[in-house]
């Protein structure tokens, strides 16, 4: 199947677009991580990287096609339940 050039650009665009998306999700959650483990009693740091780290994670999944399902956790959520457990492994 041969894609005409137009159609090449724009996907390439889009897989340049989810890449910055990830490339963000995981800067956030590395982020979020650090402070939890170095500072797990700042919460209102968290709660800030938390809430971008979740809205780089919803555009992350509306960008591959994924739809954003109200049930499901919050990343930042699962997130502090990771960190935590590691700071109560380092304990």
């Amino acid at each position: 199947m041969r894609h005409s050039r137009t159609e090449h650009s724009r996907l390439q665009a889009l897989q340049q677009e989810v890449a910055r998306a990830e490339a963000d999700y995981q800067r956030l959650r590395a982020a979020y991580l650090e402070i939890a483990r170095t500072e797990p009693g700042h919460e209102v740091a968290l709660a800030m990287i938390g809430s971008d780290m979740d809205r780089a994670h919803a555009n992350l999944q509306a960008l591959i096609g994924l739809p954003r399902l109200p049930f499901t956790h919050e990343p930042s959520t699962v997130v502090r339940r990771e960190a935590q457990r590691l700071v109560h492994e380092n304990t």
